[in-house]
Parts: C-alpha cells; sequence; structure tokens
C-alpha cells in the first residue's frame, strides 16, 4: 500500500510540475490528502520525505525544459487591426482634423502634409528606423544590423511582454513604423500655413533620425536607458506627443507667425471636418494604445477601456470649463477636449486603473484648455493648430500622472511595494530629457532646412494660400 501511494504521488508530482498554469503542490499537501484518515504523525511525516524524494527529481527535469515561443493566431489577428487603426489614426483622421482647423486655401497643403511625411517616415522606418531603434542593444541607440530590414524573413519573430508569446517580426516593424510616421505629421500642425512643403520634408527626415529614433530607443528598445531607470510610457507619451509637442513649437517660433495672426481672423474654415477628424483619432487610438500590449490579454482589454475612458473625461471636462469660462461651449473645445484625453491616458493606459484614466481625462481637459490659450499667450508663438498645448502639454501631464495611479493602492498595476515619489521622479526624468533631446534637435534642424532651401513662402505667396502655391490644386471651386 505504502508503495503504491509513492507511485500515484510521483505521478501526481510529474502532472502538476508540467502543468502550463498551476502552481505546484507542495508535498505536504498532497501526502495529507492521500494519507488515509487516522495515520499517524509519524507515518504521515515519513510519507511527506519519501513523496518529496521522489517528487523533486521530476519537477527539476520539467523545470529544465527550455519555454517553447509560439505565435498565437489570436495575438497576431489583432496586431495586424491595432496596425490598422494606427494608419486611420493619421490617413485620414489626423488630416481631417487639421484640416478642418486651417483656412480654406490651406485645406490641401495640410492634407498632403500629412499623408507625404506618413509615407516618407514609414519607408525610412524600413530602411534605418527599425534597426536603430529596436535592432540592438544600447542606452541611446541600437544597431545597424537590420538596416533594409536585413535578416528579417517571414520566420522571424518579435518579443511580447510574455517570454514564451511572439510576434512575427514583420508584423511588429509595420506596427512601430506607424508611430514613428504619425509622430511627424502631428508636428506639422504647429507651423500649418505658411512653410514650405520642401522645408517639411527635410525637416521630417532630419528629426525623425536624430530625435525620434534615439527617444524610441531609450524609453522602448534593448538597454535602453529611460527603459532600464523604469520610466513607464506604455504607448508613447514621451515618445510620441510630448516630442512632437515640443518639436512643433521649437518650429512656430523658428518660422514665425502667420501673416496678420492677432490682428486678422484665422477661424477654422470647417469644424465639421475637424469633428470627424478628431472622432476618427479616437477609433484610431484604440490600436494606438490597446496595441501596445502586443498580445490579444486582459491588458489590452485594460488599454482599451481606460482609453474610453479617459477621453470621455476629458470631451466632458473640456466642455464645462469652457462653458464657464467662456459663457458657451463649442465644437472646437469638445473635440480639442477628446485628443487632449487621447493624449494624456496614452503613457498610463496599460498600467492605471479605469477610475485613474478618469481621474488623468479630467484633469487633461481642463489643463490642456489653458495650455492653448493661457500658456499659449504666455509664450507668444503662433502654434497654429495647438500641438504644444494639446500634445506637449497633455504628454507631460499625462507621463507625470502615470507614476501616481500605477499605484496599487490607486487601482493600478504597480507592484506591492510601488513608490509614487520614487516613480514620479523617474517619469520626470523622462519628460525632461525628451523636452531638452527634442528641443536641441529640432532647432539644430530647422536652422539646416533655412540654411538650405528656407522655411516659410513668400508674403504674397502665404496670402493666396498654400494649394495653389505649393500644390497647384484647390480643395474647393466655386
Amino acid at each position: 500500500m505504502k508503495k503504491f501511494l509513492l507511485m500515484m504521488l510521483a505521478a501526481a508530482a510529474v502532472g502538476l510540475s508540467g502543468a502550463a498554469v498551476a502552481e505546484p503542490a507542495s508535498p505536504m499537501l498532497v501526502a495529507q490528502a492521500a494519507a488515509p484518515a487516522g495515520m499517524s504523525g509519524m507515518t504521515a511525516e515519513a510519507t511527506v520525505a519519501e513523496a518529496a524524494a521522489v517528487a523533486a527529481p521530476v519537477a527539476e527535469a520539467a523545470a529544465a525544459v527550455p519555454v517553447v515561443a509560439t505565435v498565437n493566431k489570436g495575438d497576431v489577428a489583432w496586431m495586424l487591426v491595432a496596425t490598422l487603426l494606427v494608419v486611420f489614426m493619421a490617413v485620414p483622421g489626423l488630416a481631417l482634423f487639421y484640416g478642418g482647423l486651417v483656412r480654406a486655401k490651406n485645406m490641401l497643403s495640410v492634407l498632403m502634409q500629412v499623408l507625404v511625411v506618413f509615407s516618407l517616415i514609414t519607408v525610412l522606418w524600413a530602411v534605418y528606423g527599425y534597426s536603430l531603434a529596436f535592432g540592438g542593444e544600447g542606452l541611446i541607440l541600437g544597431s545597424l544590423d537590420k538596416v533594409f530590414l536585413s535578416g528579417v524573413t517571414i520566420e522571424s519573430l518579435a518579443d511580447t511582454f510574455t517570454p514564451e508569446s511572439k510576434l512575427p517580426e514583420y508584423l511588429f516593424i509595420a506596427f512601430q513604423a506607424t508611430f514613428a510616421a504619425i509622430t511627424c505629421a502631428l508636428i506639422v500642425g504647429a507651423f500649418a500655413e505658411r512653410i514650405k512643403f520642401s522645408a517639411v520634408m527635410i525637416f521630417s527626415v532630419l528629426w525623425f533620425t536624430f530625435c525620434y529614433i534615439p527617444i524610441a530607443h531609450m524609453v522602448w528598445g534593448s538597454g535602453g536607458y529611460l527603459l532600464g531607470k523604469g520610466a513607464l510610457d506604455f504607448a508613447g507619451g514621451t515618445v510620441v506627443h510630448i516630442n512632437a509637442g515640443v518639436a512643433g513649437l521649437v518650429g512656430a517660433y523658428l518660422v514665425g507667425k502667420r501673416i496678420g495672426y492677432g490682428r486678422e481672423a484665422m477661424a477654422p474654415h470647417s469644424l465639421a471636418f475637424t469633428m470627424v477628424g478628431a472622432s476618427m483619432l479616437w477609433v484610431g487610438w484604440f490600436g494606438f494604445n490597446a496595441g501596445s500590449n502586443l498580445e490579444a490579454t486582459s491588458g489590452a482589454a485594460l488599454a482599451f477601456l481606460n482609453t474610453l475612458f479617459a477621453t470621455a473625461a476629458a470631451t466632458l471636462s473640456w466642455t464645462l470649463v469652457e462653458g464657464v469660462v467662456k459663457g458657451k461651449p463649442s465644437m472646437l473645445g469638445g473635440a480639442s477636449g477628446a485628443v487632449a484625453g487621447l493624449v494624456a491616458i496614452t503613457p498610463a493606459c496599460g498600467s492605471v486603473g479605469p477610475m485613474g484614466a478618469i481621474i488623468i481625462g479630467l484633469a487633461a481637459g481642463a489643463v490642456c484648455l489653458w495650455g492653448v490659450n493661457g500658456l499659449k499667450k504666455m509664450l507668444g508663438a503662433d502654434d497654429s493648430l495647438d500641438v504644444f498645448g494639446v500634445h506637449g502639454v497633455g504628454g507631460i501631464l499625462g507621463a507625470i500622472l502615470t507614476g501616481v495611479f500605477t499605484a496599487p493602492s490607486l487601482g493600478g498595476t504597480g507592484k506591492p511595494d510601488f513608490s509614487i515619489v520614487s516613480q514620479v521622479m523617474v517619469q520626470a526624468e523622462g519628460v525632461l530629457i525628451t523636452i531638452v533631446w527634442s528641443a536641441v534637435v529640432a532647432f539644430i534642424a530647422f536652422k539646416i532646412v533655412d540654411m538650405f532651401v528656407g522655411l516659410r513662402v513668400a508674403e504674397d505667396e502665404e496670402r493666396e494660400g498654400l494649394d495653389i502655391v505649393s500644390h497647384g490644386e484647390s480643395a474647393y471651386h466655386h
């Protein structure tokens, strides 16, 4: 009977050690469960000891088996959709959002800049961007090992947040390409209506190469400085929004103010387009944020829910505050509030709880409203479409609050020993590095562009409108 019990215990140990998700039961629990009623303490202890001796080698053998990397079809399907949604954010979402905000004579110029910048950066991502951002280890940059996607095949795999779960590397490359491309496209709103098309293209190449790639690697790449420091940026608060917002502000200063700025009416020509564009951004942002989970798991569901809640809260917050301060809530304010909420929740969406997301959204609506009004006047820059006021300010707010609401005591997913003060300090360092790096690179890049092709069109061309001057077309025919 004793031998039979030992054989049964050993078999149970094999089954438990081989299970993928269950934790192995202790020999004491197994022996107590198997021991007949009335067995003496001494007999039970002996059984435990012998069971442990039998089970230990089996458990060690199971632990020695290497983890087998697998590609889950559900993860692949979700990430294909998420990548498509980010493309949808830029073209047509961002293009229409920006296009509606400018005057009718500059509608096509903004659509064209967003479309072509997005396309240009996508190609450069394949040529060298992906390799430098994710192709190797380093504090600031990766390597040149995967230039022109060298060595990447249909069999190549990319990591996710789960060691045994992988993605086709081609899919990861595509997803990250959309992030790089839309970040550069965001910047054009800051100096819309007066910059040369060629200047936008050259600047985009320089800034992408010397700013976006290093920041992306430092935050997300293997061995990256900010990643190693423990900075939390789930979907791009620093990499995308602060980065683009600061570059846009520098551009607004260096390109100069639009002719008649502050004296002539420069109202958006189609708030209907802006509303449609903002709605597309909201829809596409689910791919941006939830897709950053890289797997179709509860982590993606959390990011999805937080994106929904924070955006709704920011829309309400902006609308309420604007209604109180200005007497009437505006459609432009509602759309801007939605974008502000999307921006602020981006770094936090994977680590805060739903209530934390709502608080972040409420804060973003009010703070970004100040960013496009009070702060904008203080800075004195003609940031045409409030790139810094929404993306820069919202990104900074979201990055800092990520360090607060990730705390498990506030509903976040942080570890039990999570320190709000320590994490906020790390977040602040990431924000500061991004601001300084982006500002310096943008300043140098704009100066180089100005030296070779000039930044802005002539005064008479600006008055005529960039649609005709730069592209020989008009958005509307009367």
